[in-house]
């Protein structure tokens, strides 16, 4: 007699097997920034982003009083001691005129841990101007945060992603020759003005 359902045989074969995929475990990446409107916006945008979704876990840490870089990278150090953190990051500022204190302790601090930076100088905004044009002028802050404002037509500090995040291999591939700009030129940080390392960035996450 013919057998119906799950016990039913292939002519000649074995029985039907139902095959169940294991989900791979995802790649567990940590977040440090100092803002707390454009920056995390934009790193929630990737984090939302399908394929990042499916391969990452990306959590996202604010310092609630706007930490300087060296904090950060302070925090960032000791979460990287979590055995379930694989990868830790800190974004941060330069800041024109007056520059971020401890710049350089962070950096060095970062490199002995292994804590990977993108730093946008002078300011996180000339990241979001690389996204609707190219930039290559030495800017102060202030300059660099209205001429932002005024591309995307944002009262606040806090962004539209769903404008960024189509634009965001634009605004890698300016970033990316500022850096070589700055380097042929021999501008060596904190003199590369602008330039932004959240190209590094969207690289090691979108691989």
């Amino acid at each position: 007699m013919r057998q119906d359902g799950a016990g039913q045989r292939r002519k000649g074969g074995k029985p039907l097997k139902r095959v169940t995929g294991k989900r791979p475990e995802l790649r567990t990446v940590v977040v440090f920034c100092e803002g707390t409107k454009s920056e995390p916006d934009y790193v929630n945008g990737i984090k939302r982003l399908p394929h990042v979704a499916a391969n990452t876990a990306l959590n996202l840490e604010i310092h609630p009083d706007q930490g300087a870089p060296i904090t950060l990278v302070r925090m960032a150090v000791e979460r990287k001691k979590d055995p379930e953190v694989d990868e830790c990051w800190c974004l941060f500022d330069v800041e024109w005129p007056q520059n971020h204190p401890s710049l350089r302790a962070a950096i060095t601090l970062a490199k002995a841990h292994d804590i990977r930076l993108a730093i946008s100088n002078p300011c996180f905004e000339i990241w979001l101007i690389l996204h609707h044009q190219d930039h290559t002028r030495f800017e102060n802050t202030d300059v660099v945060e209205r001429a932002s404002r005024a591309l995307d037509g944002r009262r606040g500090k806090g962004i539209d992603v769903g404008v960024y995040m189509p634009l965001r291999k634009e605004a890698a591939r300016r970033a990316a020759l500022l850096e070589k700009r700055h380097l042929s030129a021999g501008k060596l940080f904190p003199n590369d003005n602008p330039s932004s390392g959240m190209h590094r960035f969207l690289k090691a996450i979108e691989g």
